[in-house]
């Protein structure tokens, strides 16, 4: 999509921190870290959000949750949330699905 701040990323038109690529996925560090360790990990292929994942293409959210497991053990976090964004209201400020990473500080509960 043309016009969407994370093909751009993933596309190379928009710079940023990468912590991994492979065919299927791209993660990077968030340019407004809310903990001490905080990156993204996207799809390549635009998806909007997680209401938009179906047999088509959830075998690309089990392959980013594989990457998400395997980048926390090199990078050596005990302890993490992954968050994802669904809607406005939820605070999805980019419309293309996108996990959040973040570690090193405590979490509180309910997420606020």
């Amino acid at each position: 999509m043309s016009d969407c701040l994370f093909c751009k990323i993933v596309a190379g038109e928009i710079p940023s921190k990468k912590v991994y690529e492979d065919e299927l996925c791209y993660a990077f560090y968030d340019i407004d870290p809310q903990a001490p360790t905080h990156f993204l990990v996207i799809p390549k292929a635009h998806i909007r959000s997680v209401s938009q994942v179906d047999q088509t293409n959830a075998a690309v959210v089990g392959h980013i949750f594989s990457v998400i497991a395997r980048l926390s053990k090199e990078l050596g976090l005990e302890s993490y949330r992954v968050v994802s964004n669904i809607g406005d209201q939820a605070g999805q400020s980019v419309l293309h699905l996108h996990f959040h990473v973040l570690s090193g500080r405590d979490m509180t509960w309910p997420p606020g």
